[in-house]
């Protein structure tokens, strides 16, 4: 399998990456810059030379996964699996009297945005999969059930990223795409922080089994947890 992953630099990203590799996965790690957190990537690929590609990619510039589409259609010329992994959260801490717009456009630029230019750009190779599957990795901060009156621009990012999974769901199962929005779980990453109590690896092992099909998902179901099982919404 041909995977693209965005934010594979660290956190979630990079053990999806490491997984991938480990199970004989070509996967091509999106990172806005190859000047920073290459080293961890690059010692994923002990073992399995020639598998990782290292892509320049910013998904808040159109023009950035353009150039990365074109790289990989003539490198590979088809993808089988988009992880959209790609994500900040800001202004975590200031209520809506004192929200910062620049913070929350651009929350949004990466967290919709970016999924969205992805696929917009990618979907053409995807179609050329015998399975083509397409993962967003949101949270269940985007969910009306898990409204907690905070994060407000993560949490109505993430929300609007679910709608999108659910607009691409209608258009694309029918095709033949494995679409889903999955939350991750409270995990160990740069964004998590340390007192999470999941385990990242865990989460990569359950997408990438997913992608697989060995994960048997809710079929009806736009977003799900690790287990494979609807959220609420």
């Amino acid at each position: 399998m041909k995977l693209i992953v965005t934010g594979a630099g660290k956190g979630l990203g990079l053990e999806i990456v490491g997984e991938a590799l480990r199970r004989g996965h070509e996967v091509a790690a999106g990172m806005r810059s190859l000047e920073t957190n290459v080293d961890a990537l690059k010692a994923r690929q002990e073992g399995v030379p020639g598998k990782l590609t290292l892509l320049e990619l910013d998904v808040d510039e159109e023009d950035s996964i353009a150039k990365a589409k074109e790289a990989m259609a003539d490198r590979w010329g088809t993808v089988d699996a988009l992880i959209n992994n790609a994500g900040i959260l800001l202004a975590r801490d200031q209520s809506i009297e004192r929200l910062e717009f620049a913070a929350v456009e651009n929350t949004f630029r990466t967290n919709l945005y970016g999924p969205m230019k992805m696929v917009k750009h990618f979907l053409p190779l995807l179609k050329e999969s015998d399975r083509p599957f397409i993962l967003n990795v949101s949270s269940e901060a985007g969910c009306f059930a898990g409204a907690y009156g905070g994060d407000y621009p993560y949490a109505l990012s993430k929300a609007a990223l679910n709608y999108f999974t659910a607009q691409l769901r209608k258009e694309l199962v029918p095709q033949g795409f494995g679409v889903y929005a999955m939350h991750p779980g409270w995990i160990r990453t740069p964004m998590g922080g340390s007192q999470a109590p999941g385990d990242p690896l865990d989460s990569a092992k359950a997408i990438l089994d997913l992608a697989e099909g060995k994960l048997k998902a809710d079929t009806d179901a736009v977003m799900i947890g690790i287990d494979g099982k609807a959220m609420p919404q």
